[in-house]
């Protein structure tokens, strides 16, 4: 049985904290590195109902992606809900730790796996790590970035690729939203898992077809399409992270077994998307797609 330490190690490698963002807090948020580590739960976001699943299923690590605290606090007292999970961890005997931009940038991280779930090949970075050399594989870092760039099997329409998408991450009560000619065609596809729309100019830049992230704002997705494009394709901020848990609970395994020592993982099935209604809008009497300008009174 390894210890945490030996856990942690083994997710470093994976997902090295010197990818992470300078803005970013990643690693050890609360456990014993001495303690054993049985069963290891992956979650994108650590709050209370992942604890309530943790404490269910005997977990003894909690490995998310979202920080806890993603900005300096001189406390964390239990009259807060991140201090109550802190508490409730301590006091439970599980760890917490956070992999997120590094996991964001790391080769086979949050942006493969989004990449792979769409079906796209040919996979690089669309904003590489600075210091990334491509000519030297062996490079620290090389391979390594925010974002990817891949290419579908065949072009297909617009309307077509976001049933894919719909189709590849779990179901949220927002849904998918595309902006951009639904009959365009899209093999040229960028991603970026989670909040994306600081990426936009890269997108364009590298003359993809379709953009997929999630959190587009208003402004940015108007002036996006009056420039030309490329299409863009918005998904909830959990759905877009949530095919790594997988992939880091499988190289987590094989790391581990590489040196003799075996733990159970488990990908949360708890959905902890923020948002759990949806109603298309609708005007009394007009409708501005049908050409109405002002509703009956």
């Amino acid at each position: 049985m390894p210890q945490l330490a030996d856990v942690l190690a083994a997710l470093e490698e994976q997902y090295p904290p010197a990818l992470a963002e300078a803005w970013d807090a990643v690693g050890l948020v609360c456990g014993d590195p001495a303690a054993d580590v049985r069963r290891v739960l992956f979650a994108v976001d650590p709050v209370a109902v992942v604890a309530d699943e943790a404490v269910e299923w005997g977990a003894d690590l909690v490995v998310t992606h979202h920080p806890l605290f993603l900005r300096p606090v001189h406390g964390f007292a239990a009259t807060t809900p991140k201090g109550r999970l802190v508490h409730r961890m301590v006091r439970e005997g599980i760890a917490l730790y956070t992999a997120h931009t590094n996991a964001d940038s790391a080769v086979a991280g949050v942006n493969d796996a989004l990449a792979s779930a769409l079906g796209l090949r040919q996979l690089r970075p669309l904003r590489p790590h600075v210091g990334d050399d491509q000519q030297d594989p062996g490079a620290a870092g090389a391979g390594a970035g925010l974002g990817r760039i891949g290419l579908l099997d065949r072009p297909e329409p617009l309307r077509e690729f976001v049933r894919r998408v719909a189709g590849a991450l779990p179901a949220t009560a927002a849904g998918i939203r595309a902006a951009g000619d639904p009959d365009t065609r899209v093999h040229t596809v960028a991603v970026c898992g989670g909040a994306g729309d600081s990426l936009l100019s890269d997108a364009r830049a590298a003359g993809v077809d379709a953009y997929v992230t999630g959190d587009l704002r208003h402004h940015p997705v108007s002036e996006a399409v009056d420039d030309g494009g490329p299409a863009l394709v918005d998904v909830a901020h959990w759905a877009g992270e949530w095919p790594w848990l997988a992939h880091a609970a499988e190289r987590l395994r094989d790391t581990l077994a590489a040196v003799g020592t075996t733990v159970e993982t488990r990908v949360s099935a708890t959905p902890t998307d923020p948002w759990t209604l949806h109603e298309p809008s609708r005007i009394p009497g007009a409708s501005v797609l049908e050409g109405g300008t002002t509703p009956e009174r």
